[in-house]
């Protein structure tokens, strides 16, 4: 059974997190800076929520509001969906499909230890199954 640590084994742990107090415009700029589609938003040193491409549209664009003059922790999404590094990745890609979301925080003994996106599991399942189709070709045409 393969696990969300696996994908953080490739990728890696790195969270990138913004204050709740920052405003939208500031966390726009740092996901079009680090090419990620998410942001951890922090609060008094805690983990509040996230923030999402998705939630900049629907509640800043939609809304009517704007990014320079609204905070973070007013259009983030809170409480998180979480997963473990022990998590199976199908029972991630459930979670993610039921729950129409696509980043969830990997948490462990309470500390967020990495993001995974969907792009992440699509990814490792891809290649999962190219080694599995290279596998059975080999073992066919071995005989």
């Amino acid at each position: 059974m393969n696990t969300v640590s696996e994908i953080l084994g490739d990728k890696g742990g790195d969270v990138l997190r913004i204050h709740a107090t920052a405003s939208v415009f500031e966390a726009v700029q740092q996901m079009v800076e680090a090419n990620v589609g998410s942001l951890l938003v922090t609060d008094g040193g805690d983990i509040a929520g996230i923030v999402t491409e998705r939630d900049y549209l629907r509640r800043v664009t939609l809304e009517g509001r704007t990014d320079h003059d609204t905070a973070v922790g007013e259009i983030m999404t809170s409480p998180l969906v979480v997963v473990t590094p022990e998590t199976a990745i199908d029972e991630c890609m459930a979670v993610m499909t039921d729950r129409r979301i696509r980043h969830l925080p990997v948490v462990e003994g309470g500390d967020v230890v990495g993001i995974v996106s969907i792009g992440d599991v699509v990814k490792f399942k891809s290649k999962q199954q190219s080694f599995e189709i290279q596998y059975l070709t080999d073992y066919i045409t071995a005989g």
